[in-house]
């Protein structure tokens, strides 16, 4: 009765008190709602929640969070980390020696946000329901001074007498502005954010318009059509967060060099003919990110003087990468995600020198270098921790092995002269590889030789091992490969999903036996990849078979062979008997063969009924 019969009052304070056994704080929320008079049912709707608003103990922090989520539009889902990066640069999350440190802060405080009810989301999103954020503009306007006019459709700026000395936050975004003309020029030093993102009409804003914003922290111009930034930008001195995402038509920033309280510039998208002049003077950058510039190489001696970048991505991993020293990358001790393009080998060395592996790392894409144009993979999603390696002379370079690898999840090799992954990294250590791709390596004859098994002091296959996470396996256009790896690795790879061979000339075994294993009165019988889902070769003359030994692949949904008129024996177990009968395994969707002819009078599979069993799911392209 006390929460008016509201049921989102109801819930937000029961989230509220929820875990509370302290009888005095139970008494305390009961007086407080029964204290609350109401003048008509929008005056009991926010007063009701102000008591759950109220409640919000962990400090001021908390509550500004909420009430910053007010400036987006109604019914907006947020990206949380989008929000987060807008809680730092007001200063709302303080300053942490991690990156990740705040983040994770941040994430804390919308979490508990949502145990109360006073947000919606998961855990890339959150959501504010129309009447809490009713409430937190009402709020905003009772303590300070704000704007917030969003998806309003305005193609103009709120009137002059709107923008007052003691407005703290303006949030105009996705309106239909076209320029900002020199007849604004608002006065309003306290001013800390400034958000115009999402206007994707503007496309001008006079150099008066910033000359007064003198306390401006965040500035977001992000998914604009601006093809030059004001000179007045030069002059705002407090701002620590200057976001042009997306602003493809921008060509000039003005310098940066008093910007000196700059922690987060974000050039993603831009047009930029040249990176901005005066870098060197910002010294507190943490976060920079850019691509789309004219310029392709970023300028030598400006990162030593970065020493606190935390976030340094240049351009668009992997087709675009500008190029950095290995020398001055490896100065930045405190970095926690890297995307960028190393010339060649030694300058990667150079780097890995310096920072002793990428141990610091918690995010990296890195070309290494030069990839091909028209390369055979995509350009998708990579793990977060990936490598690609492209026209590289590795040379069996023992000091780049031991060096190499901490954590890496996605390797790509593409033209490089190893024989097999030996070469390249520490075989040991590669308990996190998730993705592995290998296109154009004329040298390379497999992924593990079988010699390295003989000569190497083997793990026991473990959850947390080598190749113990590994998903997707690729392999194209590699001429001097006869087998993909050796029977012994198979009981490692109980996380594989995906086996992809196309136009490897000299395949003649996926999963090759050694001599020994051939020569054993003992042989292995039979093997299991318990997750592959995916099974693809495609192009491979020479493949007269698969495994010598029985695969039990109980997870298998798709099977493509194309091209390969000498394999003979399909040595994969896809029935199930039922009554004594076979049937296809369930998870068998799809087997996609050509020619129709090969398949028809080549292909053995036990038992001898098998082909007529799986003939429903069999397409032939």
């Amino acid at each position: 009765m006390e929460c008016a019969g509201l049921p989102l009052g109801i819930i937000t304070i029961a989230r509220s008190l929820r875990g509370v056994d302290d009888l005095p704080e139970w008494r305390t929320t009961l007086m407080k709602l029964r204290e609350l008079k109401f003048r008509d049912m929008d005056e009991k709707v926010f007063k009701v929640l102000r008591v759950s608003y109220d409640r919000l103990d962990d400090g001021l922090a908390l509550k500004q969070c909420l009430l910053y989520c007010a400036l987006y539009p109604e019914d907006h889902m947020i990206e949380r980390e989008e929000l987060i990066g807008y809680l730092i640069g007001e200063g709302i999350i303080k300053g942490r020696r991690r990156r990740q440190d705040a983040f994770d802060e941040g994430h804390t405080m919308l979490n508990r946000l949502q145990y109360v009810c006073l947000l919606d989301g998961d855990r890339r999103c959150v959501k504010m329901h129309d009447l809490i954020r009713d409430m937190a503009i009402q709020i905003l306007q009772e303590n300070s001074q704000v704007i917030v006019k969003v998806g309003a459709q305005l193609v103009e700026l709120p009137d002059a007498e709107e923008w007052t000395e003691n407005l703290t936050r303006v949030s105009l975004m996705e309106n239909r502005f076209e320029e900002i003309p020199s007849s604004h020029s608002p006065i309003c030093p306290n001013l800390s954010t400034l958000l115009l993102c999402q206007n994707h009409q503007l496309r001008f804003i006079a150099d008066s318009f910033f000359k007064q914003f003198h306390g401006l922290r965040v500035l977001d111009l992000s998914y604009t059509i601006i093809m030059k930034l004001p000179e007045s930008v030069s002059d705002l001195v407090s701002l620590t967060a200057l976001l042009l995402i997306d602003c493809g038509r921008l060509r000039y920033v003005p310098s940066l060099e008093k910007l000196r309280a700059m922690e987060s510039l974000d050039l993603y998208g831009t047009s930029l003919e040249k990176m901005p002049q005066g870098m060197e003077c910002l010294s507190n950058l943490r976060y920079f990110r850019i691509n789309g510039c004219g310029e392709k190489e970023f300028p030598s001696g400006i990162l030593p003087k970065l020493s606190h970048l935390q976030v340094f991505a240049l351009g668009e991993f992997p087709t675009e990468c500008y190029t950095v020293e290995g020398m001055e990358v490896g100065c930045l001790g405190k970095l926690e995600t890297l995307q960028c393009h190393f010339k060649g080998l030694s300058d990667f060395v150079e780097y890995l020198r310096y920072q002793d592996g990428i141990q610091s790392l918690s995010t990296y894409k890195i070309l290494v270098g030069t990839k091909n144009f028209f390369s055979w993979f995509h350009n998708d999603d990579f793990p977060s921790k990936t490598v690609w390696l492209g026209n590289l002379s590795i040379n069996a370079d023992r000091d780049f092995q031991v060096k190499f690898l901490n954590g890496i999840q996605g390797l790509v090799c593409e033209r490089i002269d190893a024989r097999s992954l030996c070469d390249v990294l520490l075989l040991e250590n590669a308990t996190e590889l998730e993705i592995i791709r290998i296109g154009n390596c004329d040298s390379m004859e497999s992924l593990v030789s079988s010699s390295w098994f003989c000569s190497a002091t083997l793990p026991l296959p473990s959850h947390n091992g080598m190749f113990s996470r590994l998903k997707e396996f690729s392999c194209n256009n590699c001429s001097s490969m006869e087998n993909l790896f050796p029977l012994r690795l198979l009981s490692y790879l109980v996380n594989l999903e995906v086996i992809s061979v196309v136009n490897c000339e000299k395949m003649v075994e996926i999963i090759g036996a050694t001599d020994e294993e051939s020569s054993t009165s003992n042989p292995i019988a039979e093997l299991t990849l318990p997750k592959l889902t995916t099974l693809e070769l495609h192009g491979l003359p020479e493949l007269e078979g698969i495994c010598s030994a029985k695969l039990i692949c109980n997870s298998l949904e798709n099977i493509h062979v194309f091209y390969c008129e000498k394999l003979k024996r399909m040595a994969i177990s896809l029935l199930l008997l039922e009554n004594g009968q076979p049937s296809p395994h369930p998870s068998l969707k799809r087997i996609k063969v050509y020619p129709k002819e090969w398949w028809e009078t080549m292909v053995e599979w036990e038992p001898p009924n098998a082909k007529e069993v799986l003939r429903p799911i069999v397409h032939f392209w």
